[in-house]
Parts: structure tokens; sequence; C-alpha cells
């Protein structure tokens, strides 16, 4: 029952956050902070609906260059409203083409100022990254990607696409690792408080000076950085869960 009562809620908050996110655009076209005003309309009544319990620890995000290239793991379309509440100033997103023809969300992405790519046309791609690399180099403007490229409910990252290096290699602006425990496969959206998400942030990873051919290392090292992030968030919160289920025994006798 409260599990269908927090989507009936999920729906209508996605509705009406849609409705004054596409307002909010219409006013102010492809501005630039449209994304981070957006996702905090999606996103706090979310955590308040869902009675997810998120702690962010992200000050090297808070504290990012102007322009930076944003890499975050990426879960379920639940991540719009879990990362929603860390979105920084001036930071959009790319995403696929096919999201423009989603009603409301589709035409709000795109007057939000974000990036919508073509993958299946390869000039066209290429295309929007210069476009994007201008971007982070002259309009003091940070972009955020899934450098996996799709949604994974694996137990471990999928492998880096290059997109996301590419541009922060051409336009020499630092990488910022964001990451996010593994909340889906935990989330108990039949009880009234549904669970606990961490998020933390690591420090920017210059790329100054680098070129492609560095780009495999580079690749290597932010997976390898977030990989060891979110293998210990997932840790710290399993501990919180043993001692919260050994002390409901103990009071249980």
């Amino acid at each position: 029952m409260l599990y269908l009562l927090r989507m009936l809620l999920m729906g209508l908050n996605f509705i009406v956050a849609g409705v004054l996110g596409v307002l909010l655009g219409i006013c102010r076209p492809f501005n630039p902070d449209n994304s981070r005003l957006c996702a905090r309309l999606y996103a706090l009544p979310a955590m308040w609906i869902l009675r997810l319990r998120v702690q962010a620890q992200v000050d090297s995000l808070h504290h990012k260059p102007n322009s930076c290239v944003i890499i975050a793991n990426h879960q379920s379309n639940y991540d719009l409203f879990v990362f929603g509440t860390v979105v920084p100033y001036r930071t959009v997103c790319i995403g696929k083409k096919s999201l423009k023809w989603v009603p409301l969300f589709g035409q709000l992405f795109w007057l939000a100022g974000n990036v919508l790519i073509d993958r299946g046309n390869a000039q066209k791609a290429r295309r929007s990254m210069l476009t994007t690399t201008h971007t982070l180099q002259h309009e003091d403007t940070s972009i955020w990607v899934f450098p996996e490229g799709t949604r994974n409910l694996g137990e471990t990252l999928l492998e880096f696409k290059k997109g996301a290096f590419q541009m922060a290699i051409a336009a020499g602006v630092p990488i910022v690792p964001v990451c996010v425990s593994t909340y889906v496969k935990h989330m108990k959206l039949n009880r009234w408080n549904s669970g606990e998400v961490l998020i933390r942030s690591l420090p920017a990873i210059p790329t100054t000076g680098l070129t492609l051919d560095d780009m495999p290392q580079l690749m290597l090292t932010c997976r390898a950085q977030m990989l060891d992030c979110i293998e210990a968030m997932d840790k710290e919160l399993q501990a919180v869960s043993c001692r919260s289920e050994l002390a409901r025994e103990g009071r249980s006798r």
C-alpha cells in the first residue's frame, strides 16, 4: 500500500516539477543554471516522498573549478532525484537525443541548456562534443556525464566510454568524480524509511598538458578511484545496517 501511494505521489511530482521546469526554461531559455534549479524541483519533493536519507560529502564538488567535467556512476532513473540534491551551480548534463521525446522532461532538459547527442550519427555526435568543449573553455560551465553510458545494476562499474575524458583533455579542464553508494537494490519502498544513500565527491583530477595518448590511463585512474570509494561507502552502510539489526534484536528480547 505504501509503495503504491509513493509511486502515485512520485508521478504527480514528476508532472508538477516538469511543468515548473518548462516554465523556468521558457522564462530564461538555455541558461546553464537551469539544470541545477530543475534538479532541485525534482529531487527535494522526491526525497521527502521516498524517505530516502541522503548523506552527501561533496566539498570538492561545491568548490569545483568554474569549468570541469563531472563524472558519476549511474544506477537507475532514481539518480535524477538522488543526484539532484548535489548538482552544482552552472552545470549541464549530456543525454541521448531520444530524451527530447519524453513529455515535459524532454522539453525541460533541452530548455535547461543540456546537451543532446545523437549516438547513432557519429558526425552529429562529434559536432556536439566540439560545442561542449567550447562551452567548457569559454562559458564557465561544467558538464555532468555518466561515463558508463547506461544504467548499471551490477556489482561493479561498467567500462567507461571515452567521451567525457576526450572533452576534459580537449578543453584542458579537470575531472571531478562523484560516487553514490549502491542504493537501488537496498531500497525498501514499502517501509516508512526506505533506506540510506551516501554520496561523495573525490578531489579534482587535472588534465592540463595531457594528450589523447594519456586518455586510457586517465580513464583507469578515475574508474579505480570511484570503485574504491563506492566499495568503502557500501561497507560503511552495511556496518550501520548490521548494528541497527542487532539493536532491534536486543530490544525484542
